[in-house]
């Protein structure tokens, strides 16, 4: 079969020539860093080892990867499933790139390659919940609203019943402007809450099921992270069957697993599930489980917040009553009906709801209670913790449990199971693909290579058995930006390390000087909010031109407006980090005011820091410095968007100069020339400025 299938691909176009076409058709040019991806993505294609490809800004790595999958999907009459972490991504895949690139090759591959785009069932409207008045039970419906708050729910829900007699996709990304949770929840079902296509009486015309069956017919599937970790890891097939897949933005999947594996649970949430089932159990049933909500609200006041290192014997105790009642109401609720019994649609959807939260509070509970099993906290597939936040003026605390590692469940379910590429701009940390490819549990096995390195094909289809080891290569092609030329890293090492209270005077002067040695045009990426509304609220103070911060306006807007008026300067936290693209000579400075270490008193952080040092290897340096690093090269890559940007990166925080870890860092970088002579940067930003 290797063999039929190897011969049926010689016969087709090259992929050198099939992207050279789709290059032609789109206007484009040839350049060195995509042809070697290209050639790379093939030849994993046809092995079956994973690949790893750091693709700098500008070098057309979606083509890069399209291309080579396309013809694979269409060879192999199989879906290609590429999966992105942002919405963004996912447009421009789905609205520019593949429309364009399928009409290209069409002519040269005898018929125009499919595509769809895919998401969780939660995103689509569900034609039954409307039609039905089915209402949705939200865990803070026994919190106080004021008339406000009700009426403007009221509204949105009349908005979306409306919307939903237009729309023909029912996705809730196409919704602008778009509505709250709270809202969106009315008319949306779970994958758990949904009655399925053969029960429900509106299958045929459910928005879902429409995605679902045209991505069926698709040669490529476009996704999100979150779906991909649902359909591979909690083995629920919401994906068509498929034998690659393609990880863009893959710097951020090991946090968008984590995320998807995630529990949690409140006593409202717990109180919910037994109001559901209050009007189709055994009365005496669903008490017990209100009743044990109650309990667990009243346990979680004196338990502490924060990472527990064991079970509170109370909070323990009440966790228990919470499964055993749950379980008792799933049991009542009884197994689905089938088509066509007495139960009408309308019961059969509550019993559905019903059983979909008894099960969730049954199974996070579950999940809680194993979390303590074994004695050693580094050896523990689960990390627990408390957290506390205000809502109408009453704290609601909530039980998280996360696991320690998604590696393992990465490598048997994800990777033991697909060829799978990853790519992003960032990928090579310290000078090496293997900081991230141990939290996606591949080997570290130091197996970077240059196009000219990788090994021959041996038709081995090596890395598709989760029982042998996974094989696979990192090759980083480049950027066609000349960083060396093009921009500067600054690294401020005569300021005092950043403290707990604030911006120093130090750094807020040195922000001002930048700032008017560029005559603006800067980017500012803080740690925190409160740090970039105190340097906005201190520049504005201090210079004349146009401060934008965070919070004053949507983000896009923001952004929008800082690209528009030259000059202009855009604070912010996080968000920005990774999602600002404005080339030209609006964007010519980059200021980072410190390392973006994760907080010290993150749970999660906290326990796999402490697993790795229990192995004997260095928790910070695997960890913290890893997440820190990623964002460093995500924040540094705004500076450089197209092939004509000039500019300068700071980095206020002198750490990077002086700490034994700031070589890591430095080495997760692109290779700018670097100084730490301020006036050497206020010269440079001064002529940049001048010229223009």
């Amino acid at each position: 079969m290797a063999q039929l299938a190897d011969a049926a691909v010689s016969e087709s176009p090259s992929v050198a020539d099939l992207l050279a076409t789709a290059v032609e058709a789109l206007g484009g040019s040839e350049r060195e860093g995509q042809q070697d991806m290209a050639t790379a993505v093939e030849r994993a294609l046809r092995t079956g080892e994973h690949l790893a490809v750091q693709a700098g800004t500008g070098t057309g790595k979606s083509l890069a990867y399209l291309v080579p999958a396309i013809r694979h999907a269409l060879e192999a009459d199989q879906a290609v499933v590429v999966s992105t972490a942002t919405i963004a991504l996912q447009a421009q895949l789905v609205d520019r790139d593949l429309p364009r690139l399928t009409k290209a090759l069409q002519p040269v591959m005898g018929r125009e390659p499919t595509f769809a785009i895919l998401k969780g069932r939660g995103n689509y409207l569900c034609r039954h919940k409307i039609e039905s008045g089915a209402q949705a039970e939200d865990p803070g419906d026994d919190q106080l609203f004021d008339p406000f708050q009700v009426s403007a729910l009221g509204r949105q829900v009349t908005r979306l019943h409306e919307w939903a007699e237009q729309t023909k996709t029912g996705d809730r990304d196409e919704l602008v402007p778009g509505v709250p949770d709270r809202a969106w929840r009315q008319v949306s079902v779970t994958a758990r809450e949904c009655l399925g296509a053969s029960r429900c009486p509106v299958a045929e015309d459910c928005f879902s099921e429409l995605a679902r069956h045209k991505a069926g017919r698709s040669d490529v599937v476009v996704t999100n992270h979150a779906l991909l970790a649902i359909d591979a890891i909690e083995g629920r097939a919401v994906l068509p069957e498929h034998d690659v897949v393609v990880v863009d933005e893959a710097h951020n999947l090991v946090d968008r697993v984590t995320s998807v594996a995630t529990g949690e649970l409140t006593s409202s949430g717990a109180a919910a599930a037994a109001r559901r089932c209050a009007k189709l159990v055994d009365q005496a049933l669903s008490d017990q489980l209100l009743d044990a909500a109650e309990g667990l609200d009243t346990v979680l006041t004196d338990a502490p917040v924060g990472r527990w290192e064991s079970m509170p014997e109370t909070v323990g105790r009440m966790l228990s009553s919470i499964r055993n009642a749950a379980w008792a109401c799933k049991q009542a609720l009884g197994p689905e009906r089938e088509k066509g019994t007495k139960e009408n649609d309308a019961d059969a959807a509550a019993r559905r709801f019903a059983t979909a939260l008894v099960e969730e509070v049954h199974d996070v509970a579950g999940r809680l209670l194993a979390a303590f099993d074994r004695e050693d906290p580094a050896t523990r597939p689960d990390v627990v913790w408390q957290s506390e936040r205000e809502l109408n003026s009453t704290a609601v605390r909530t039980l998280h449990v996360a696991p320690l590692s998604v590696a393992g469940l990465l490598a048997a379910r994800l990777f033991g199971q697909s060829t799978v590429v990853l790519t992003s701009a960032t990928l090579v940390l310290g000078g090496s693909f293997d900081a991230l490819a141990r939290q996606w549990g591949l080997p570290a096995s130091g197996s970077e290579t240059t196009p000219k390195e990788l090994p021959p094909d041996d038709g081995g289809g090596h890395g598709n058995d989760p029982a042998t080891n996974l094989v696979w290569h990192g090759l980083d092609v480049g950027s066609p930006f000349a960083h060396a030329k093009a921009g500067i890293l600054y690294v401020a090492r005569h300021l005092p390390p950043p403290g707990r209270d604030g911006l120093s005077p130090a750094m807020l002067d040195e922000i001002d000087g930048l700032v008017r040695a560029a005559g603006g045009r800067a980017l500012g990426l803080f740690s925190s909010m409160r740090a970039a509304k105190q340097a906005a609220e201190d520049l504005r103070g201090r210079w004349d031109g146009t401060v934008l911060c965070q919070g004053d306006d949507a983000t896009n807007t923001l952004v929008q407006k800082f690209a528009a008026e030259t000059g202009s300067v855009l604070f912010g936290t996080i968000s920005l980090w990774q999602g600002v693209d404005v080339p030209g000579e609006s964007l010519q400075l980059v200021m980072i005011d410190r390392i973006p270490f994760p907080r010290p008193d993150d749970p999660l952080v906290a326990a796999r820091q402490r697993a790795v040092d229990a192995r004997g290897g260095n928790g910070f340096l695997t960890v913290s410095a890893t997440h820190a690093a990623l964002l460093l090269a995500q924040g540094a890559g705004r500076l450089l968007r197209g092939t004509g940007d000039k500019g300068v990166v700071a980095i206020l925080d002198s750490r990077v100069a002086t700490k034994q870890y700031g070589g890591f860092l430095r080495g997760s970088l692109p290779p700018f020339w670097s100084t730490q002579d301020p006036k050497i940067v206020r010269g440079a930003l001064e002529r940049l400025r001048d010229a223009d």
